[in-house]
């Protein structure tokens, strides 16, 4: 049902419902394609790999360290990035990441060795720093607590369909697409590092940094929906967006922050080493039969993220389903652990997998975006954000380095865990009864 209310100043009415269609319909697009985009290039290598370890004599452990050479910078640079587009404002800032990012994905394509690889995956970490953070900062310049998570996950669901598109097309391009001499492991970053120059090129002209800037809002509508967003912070931030560094002390944040880091290990360990997944299972498969058959996880994982957030945002209380994913993505693993001999089990195993670390996505970041007032958000969610990127590190790293040649499923024992732990400290964290969907102690 939609709601009228009154605008403060002109007694217009505005009707609420109409508002937040507005902001879907013009606001997610733009950072759907922007984080699309962004994981697709990130995860790209976990295809080329495919034929890039013949070419490049790269070995499994070498690859896993590849992999997650690429948050040593990205981990550093998150707070700075976020505090840096607070300042300069989401349109200059997010076009500079994805133009940047877009231009090193292309480069790697023409590295030479493992130390030209090292240095790509580095700059490659430096460009995309700050995109994740930043794009939920956005989100809370347009969306009220009450919708955020749908907003989220909205633009979320970016990654579960990246790795779909990245997978079906990865494989079709290692195998069929050698233009001008060039290997196909090269084309797969050629090709998917040019759209984001591109879309960063539209952002830099066309995104609207809030609402009060945004062409396709009415005055009144503008001004309905910051005096809403600004209502739901406490009374000492008094509306204003100046950036506080409290956040990065603040042990309830601190603490979400190890729990995400926590769920990185999982997230990243299937991101990267999912084709190797797949190639296990299934032996005799060619590069595009491991790129179709690894996009079926991510479909299950797309649907279960929207219907997870929508109920979530119904519910209020985010602990719970929060917990019950990871439980879902713990038990995928087991599933694909212990079925490894029989291909279509593994495969149930690895679409639970799917469905869990990507249902997560919109109820966590909700139930860590409440946890902040207006002025620590810039910091606390980049705070966030760069912990778990420690989890994007050590996931990939040490699976590279505990699997054997013949045998990847095995050393997802250890994200497994990881998340599991997730689930026991999730049991300390206490929802504020006054406010049922924020987080404000941990005890």
């Amino acid at each position: 049902m939609s709601t009228s209310i009154p605008a403060a100043r002109s007694g217009t009415a505005v009707h609420g419902d109409t508002v937040l269609r507005k902001v879907q319909r013009s606001v997610l697009p733009a950072a759907f394609l922007l984080y699309m985009f962004n994981y697709m290039d990130r995860a790209s290598i976990g295809y080329a790999q495919l034929q890039m370890s013949t070419d490049l004599g790269i070995s499994l452990a070498t690859y896993g360290t590849i992999a997650a050479i690429f948050f040593v910078a990205y981990t550093v640079l998150e707070v700075p990035s976020n505090i840096i587009m607070k300042k300069v404002g989401a349109r200059i800032w997010l076009a500079r990441i994805a133009i940047s990012w877009g231009i090193i994905t292309m480069l790697t394509g023409f590295v030479q060795n493992t130390t030209q690889l090292y240095i790509a995956r580095i700059a490659l970490g430096v460009a995309e720093a700050g995109l994740f953070p930043g794009l939920l900062l956005y989100m809370t310049f347009w969306f009220r607590s009450q919708d955020r998570s749908r907003g989220i996950a909205g633009f979320s669901l970016a990654q579960p369909v990246a790795l779909l598109i990245g997978s079906a097309t990865a494989g079709v391009i290692l195998d069929h697409v050698h233009w001008f001499g060039l290997a196909g492991w090269q084309w797969v970053f050629i090709l998917q590092g040019l759209p984001p120059v591109l879309l960063g090129v539209w952002v830099l002209l066309y995104l609207a940094d809030r609402p009060n800037k945004a062409r396709w809002l009415s005055k009144d509508e503008a001004a309905w929906l910051e005096g809403e967003i600004s209502k739901e912070y406490d009374a000492e931030d008094d509306g204003h967006m100046e950036i506080s560094l409290d956040a990065v002390k603040n042990p309830k944040i601190l603490y979400l922050a190890f729990i995400n880091l926590l769920y990185a290990v999982g997230l990243y360990g299937m991101t990267f080493f999912l084709p190797q997944l797949v190639a296990q299972l299934n032996p005799g498969y060619s590069s595009t039969n491991i790129g179709l058959v690894g996009a079926i996880p991510y479909v299950c994982g797309a649907i279960a993220m929207l219907l997870v957030a929508r109920y979530s945002d119904l519910l209020g209380n985010r602990k719970p389903i929060v917990m019950t994913t990871l439980a879902v993505a713990v038990l995928g693993l087991v599933v694909t652990m212990v079925f490894k001999e029989t291909p279509s089990l593994g495969m149930i195993g690895l679409c639970l997998l799917a469905v869990g670390v990507f249902s997560y996505l919109g109820p966590f970041w909700a139930l860590a975006s409440e946890a902040l007032t207006r002025s620590q958000t810039a910091v606390g969610l980049a705070t966030i954000n760069a912990i778990a990127a420690a989890g994007g590190f050590f996931g990939p790293f040490v699976i590279g380095k505990t699997a054997a040649a013949d045998d990847v499923i095995f050393s997802m024992i250890f994200p497994a865990a990881c998340m599991a732990l997730a689930i026991v400290l999730l049991i300390w964290v206490k929802p504020d009864k006054g406010t049922p969907a924020a987080v404000t102690e941990i005890v």
